[in-house]
């Protein structure tokens, strides 16, 4: 998970502090996050989805597909 949110970031050319500031919170603190150091919240996670445009599932590593399930195109039967 932790590499995910930390590609994400440097995918949209943004530094932590940044993000951090996204989050209401300081870039240590968020700096723990991406080293993997804390644990990140639900909260932190769902906002961090929303403004990375994934999902958390995603950043959590139980997916490959970047895409949230209300983005994705259905499957034809």
């Amino acid at each position: 998970m932790y590499p995910r949110i930390r590609d994400l970031r440097e995918d949209r050319d943004l530094n932590q502090t940044q993000v951090a500031k996204l989050l209401g919170m300081s870039q240590t603190g968020y700096s723990k996050y991406e080293t993997g150091e804390n644990d990140i919240p639900t909260a932190v996670l769902i906002k961090l989805a929303r403004f990375y445009g994934t999902s958390v599932d995603y950043l959590l590593g139980e997916t490959d597909d970047p895409m949230p399930p209300a983005k994705r195109t259905p499957r034809k039967k």
